[in-house]
C-alpha cells in the first residue's frame, strides 16, 4: 500500500522528482565521464610508458664513453642505462622536414613502439624505424626508402617499421605550436647504421632507484662538470605537457561532483519537506491506523533513495561510455598514444554511493521530526513560527521600511534554514557560472596577450641550424626583419630546478615584454628579466641570483635578476644580445620576425610562419579546453534553472498559509507576486555575491593546474560578469512568474482551516 502511495506521490510531484533524478544522474554522469576520460588518459599513457620502459631521466653530455658509464653505474642508484646519439636531420622532401634521429645502443629503455612492420633489429645497418604520424603525412609505408642529411652526412635507409615513441607522445617544434607531422618526425636506427667510424653518444637514458631529486643530487656531487644537464621524467617536454593536460581534465572533473551532490541534496530536501508538509494529515492518519514510526520513515526515505540510486547507476554506466568520446578526436590529433580508451576508477563508485547515502540522510532528516509527533498533533496543520523583534526592528529606520521589506525580513528570520539553503544553492550556481565565464575570458585574454600585446609581427622565419651569419643578415634585410634568439634553458635556485626558455631581443620593437596588466616593461641592455611565474616557482625576486645554462651546454652562469615581466606561455629569461655576450655566451639567432607577410623561400630559413597560422595552431591546441568550458557553462546554467525553481517551490510551500491570509485580507495577486519576488531577489543577490569569491577560488585552482608553462590569474570581464548576473537574476524572476498561477489558484479555505 505504501509503495503504491509512493508512486502516486512521485507522479503528482514529478517535476521535482525528475529534478532529483537528473541531478543524481548528471552529477555521477559528468564526474565518471570526465573522470573516465582523464583516468583513461593516465592508464593509457602509463601502460605505454611501462611497456616501452620509459627512462626515469636523461643525462646530456658530449662523448659518453665507457668510463662515463662506469662512473654513472658507481653512483649506486642507477639500475639501467643506455646510450644514444640523438641528432636533428633534414629528410629528402621539398619542405625539408626536421626528423630527429636516434642511433641506439640496444633499444631497451624508451623503446620504439612498433605498429607496422618488423621488430626493431639492433644489428640492422640498413633499416630505419620511422614515426608513423610523419610517415602518414608523407605517404610513406614499410619498404620505402628515405634519406636524411645531418652534420655533413647523407644516409639512405629502408623503412622497416612504423610506430610511436614514449618520448614523443607530444612532439612540437619551434616552427609550430602544435605538432605538424608534415614538418617534423623522429626515427630510430641501430648504432651500426651510423655513417662514421666512431659514434659519439650524447644522451644517456637511465633508470634509477629513489627519487629524482636524490639522483640529481648524486649527479651534481659526483659528476659535476662531466655532463651538460639532467632532465628527470616529469620535466621532459613530452611527459610534462601530457601530464598538464591530464591535470586540467582531472581538475574539471573533480569540481562537478561537489556542486552536483550539494545541489541534488538541496533539491531532495526541498521536495521531501514540501511533500511531508502537505501530507501531515496523511501521516497522522497512518499513525492513528497503527503504522509504526520506522515504517513511515522507511516509506518517505525510499522516495529519494530509488531515484538517486537509479540516476547514479545510469550515470556510472553512460558517463564513461559517452563523454570521453567528445574529447578523444581533438586529443588524438595533438598527442600520440597506441590506444585511447576510457577507464574506470573506484572513485566513481564511491561518489555514487556517497550520493545515495546522503539522499537517505536528507530524507530521514525531512521526516524525522514529524514522525516523532503524536498522531493528534500530526493531523493538525503545523503552527507558524513566531518571530520576535530583533535589533533591526528596534531601530528608527524599521518604521520607514515598506510592508514588503518588513514582511520578507521577518519571514526570512522565521525560516532561516530555508533561506540558507536558497543562498547556498545560488552560491553553487553562480560560482560555476563565474568560473566558466572566467575561464572563457582567460583563454581569450591569453591569446590576445601573447599574439597581439607581446608579439606584433606578421611572420616569423625559423632559421636553419647550419645557416651562416651572412645568410641570416641577408634574409633579415630582405624582409625588413629583426633577429631573435630563443633557446631552452635550465634554471636552478637553491634546491629548485626548472626548465624554461631564454629569449634574447636584439633591439626589436616587434616583441614587447609586458607585466600582467599588459603594460610595457623596459629592459635595459645590461639587465636580465625573469618571468613572474618562473620567479614564483623558484621563489626569487629582483636582486636575487640564480644559476642557469642553455640546454645542451655544460656551461653554467650566475645571473642577478634586474626585472620581472609576465608572459602567458613562455617562462624564463629575457635579455639583450649585449647582456648575453657579457655573460660569455654566444648570441646565435634562431628566428627573424617581420611585419611583412613572407611567402617566399630564403636560403638558411627552415620555415616561415604567419601570425594567422600560429593563432590557428593555438586554437587547435586548446580545442579540448574550450570543450570543457562549454560543458561547464551548460551545466552551470542548467543547475541554476533547476535549483531556483525547486527552492522557489519550497518557499511557496512554507509560506502558503501566510499568502492565503494576505489574500483574504485583500492583497492582490500582483502585490503577492511582488512580495515573493523581493525575497527571491534578496536571496539571489546574497548568493551571487558570495558565489563570486567561490568562483574565483575554483578558477584559480583550474589555472594553477595548467602546468608550469602557462601563467594567467583568475579574472572575469565586466560583460561576462554582467552576463552571469543576468542569467542568475533572470532565472530568479522567471521562477517568480511561474508561481503567479499558483497564487491565483490558491485554495484559501484549505490553506487556512485548522485540524479541529
Amino acid at each position: 500500500m505504501l509503495a503504491k502511495k509512493m508512486l502516486r506521490d512521485i507522479s503528482k510531484h514529478k517535476a521535482q522528482f525528475i529534478s532529483i533524478f537528473l541531478m543524481a544522474f548528471l552529477g555521477v554522469f559528468v564526474f565518471s565521464g570526465v573522470g573516465g576520460e582523464s583516468v583513461g588518459l593516465e592508464v593509457n599513457v602509463n601502460d605505454f610508458y611501462n611497456e616501452t620502459n620509459l627512462a626515469d631521466g636523461w643525462i646530456y653530455s658530449y662523448g659518453i664513453n665507457d668510463l662515463f658509464l662506469d662512473q654513472i653505474n658507481a653512483l649506486g642508484a642507477t639500475t639501467e642505462m643506455e646510450r644514444q646519439y640523438v641528432v636533428d636531420s633534414v629528410a629528402n622532401f621539398d619542405n625539408d622536414p626536421d626528423v630527429t634521429l636516434h642511433f641506439v645502443e640496444n633499444n631497451t629503455i624508451s623503446k620504439f613502439y612498433l605498429l607496422e612492420g618488423d621488430k626493431f633489429d639492433i644489428n640492422d645497418e640498413n633499416g630505419v624505424w620511422l614515426d608513423k604520424s610523419f610517415a602518414d603525412a608523407k605517404g610513406l609505408k614499410v619498404g620505402d626508402n628515405i634519406s636524411f642529411e645531418f652534420e655533413g652526412h647523407v644516409i639512405e635507409k629502408e623503412i622497416r617499421g612504423l610506430g610511436y615513441s614514449p618520448e614523443y607522445v607530444y612532439h612540437a617544434s619551434s616552427a609550430s605550436v602544435i605538432p605538424d607531422f608534415n614538418k617534423i618526425g623522429f626515427a630510430y636506427l641501430s648504432n651500426k647504421a651510423f655513417p662514421g667510424d666512431n659514434i659519439s653518444y650524447n644522451v644517456l637514458e637511465v633508470k634509477f632507484d629513489g627519487t629524482s631529486e636524490n639522483y640529481n643530487d648524486l649527479l651534481s656531487y659526483h659528476m659535476d662538470g662531466y655532463y651538460s644537464s639532467f632532465v628527470e621524467r616529469s620535466q621532459h617536454s613530452s611527459v610534462s605537457q601530457f601530464a598538464d593536460e591530464m591535470n586540467q581534465h582531472r581538475m574539471m572533473g573533480d569540481i562537478f561532483p561537489v556542486v552536483f551532490i550539494l545541489i541534488a541534496m538541496l533539491i531532495l530536501l526541498t521536495t521531501m519537506t514540501r511533500i511531508i508538509t502537505h501530507q501531515r494529515m496523511q501521516i497522522g492518519i497512518l499513525k492513528a491506523s497503527g503504522f509504526k514510526n520506522h515504517s513511515i520513515i522507511l516509506h518517505y526515505v525510499s522516495y529519494g533513495f530509488w531515484l538517486v540510486l537509479i540516476g547514479s547507476i545510469l550515470g556510472l554506466i553512460l558517463g564513461p561510455m559517452t563523454l570521453p568520446q567528445l574529447f578523444y578526436p581533438s586529443m588524438s590529433a595533438t598527442y600520440k598514444l597506441p590506444s585511447w580508451n576510457p577507464a574506470w576508477s573506484m572513485n566513481f563508485v564511491y561518489v555514487a554511493v556517497l550520493m545515495v547515502l546522503m539522499s537517505l540522510a536528507v530524507s530521514y532528516y525531512s521526516v524525522k521530526s514529524i514522525s516523532d509527533e503524536k498522531p493528534a498533533d500530526t493531523i493538525r496543520p503545523k503552527s507558524p513560527k513566531v518571530s520576535t523583534s530583533g535589533f533591526i526592528e528596534k531601530l528608527d529606520i524599521w518604521k520607514h521600511l515598506s510592508f514588503n521589506a518588513r514582511w520578507n525580513w521577518r519571514d526570512a528570520k522565521r525560516n532561516k534554514f530555508r533561506a540558507l539553503m536558497t543562498i547556498i544553492g545560488v552560491i553553487g550556481c553562480s560560482a560555476l557560472l563565474v568560473c566558466a565565464f572566467g575561464m572563457y575570458d582567460g583563454m581569450n585574454d591569453l591569446k590576445e596577450w601573447e599574439y597581439n600585446q607581446i608579439n606584433h609581427y606578421d611572420s616569423k622565419l625559423v632559421i636553419e641550424e647550419n645557416a651562416t651569419d651572412s645568410q641570416i643578415d641577408e634574409v633579415a634585410e630582405a624582409v625588413n626583419g629583426d633577429k631573435l634568439m630563443e633557446s631552452a634553458i635550465e634554471i636552478e635556485s637553491d634546491s629548485v630546478k626548472k626548465s624554461g626558455s631564454l629569449t634574447v631581443l636584439n633591439n626589436t620593437d616587434l616583441v614587447t615584454p609586458t607585466d600582467y596588466d599588459w603594460n610595457k616593461v623596459e629592459i635595459a641592455d645590461d639587465e636580465v628579466s625573469i618571468s613572474q611565474k618562473m620567479a614564483e616557482m623558484l621563489d626569487v625576486g629582483v636582486g636575487d641570483k640564480v644559476k642557469w645554462h642553455i640546454m645542451g651546454s655544460d656551461k653554467w652562469v650566475n645571473t642577478t635578476i634586474d626585472k620581472i615581466h609576465a608572459d602567458p606561455i613562455s617562462q624564463g629569461f629575457i635579455m639583450s644580445a649585449d647582456k648575453l655576450e657579457d655573460l660569455d655566451l654566444n648570441y646565435t639567432p634562431t628566428s627573424i620576425v617581420t611585419v611583412e607577410h613572407v611567402v617566399n623561400d630564403y636560403g638558411g630559413v627552415k620555415a616561415a610562419n604567419s601570425m594567422k597560422n600560429m593563432t590557428g595552431s593555438w586554437d587547435e591546441l586548446t580545442e579540448s579546453m574550450w570543450l570543457l568550458i562549454y560543458i561547464l557553462i551548460f551545466f552551470a546554467s542548467l543547475l541554476a534553472v533547476i535549483v531556483l525553481y525547486n527552492l522557489g517551490l519550497l518557499s511557496f510551500t512554507e509560506i502558503e498559509r501566510e499568502i492565503a491570509t494576505l489574500k483574504v485580507l485583500g492583497f492582490k495577486t500582483g502585490a503577492l507576486r511582488k512580495l515573493l519576488l523581493t525575497q527571491n531577489l534578496w536571496f539571489t543577490a546574497i548568493g551571487f555575491i558570495l558565489g563570486l569569491p567561490v568562483g574565483y577560488i575554483i578558477l584559480d585552482i583550474m589555472w594553477k593546474s595548467s602546468g608550469d608553462s602557462f601563467y594567467i590569474l583568475p579574472s572575469i570581464s565586466l560583460s561576462n560578469f554582467l552576463l552571469a548576473a543576468a542569467i542568475t537574476f533572470a532565472l530568479s524572476i522567471l521562477v517568480n512568474l511561474m508561481f503567479s498561477r499558483k497564487i491565483k489558484k490558491l485554495d484559501m479555505v484549505e490553506s487556512l482551516k485548522s485540524g479541529e
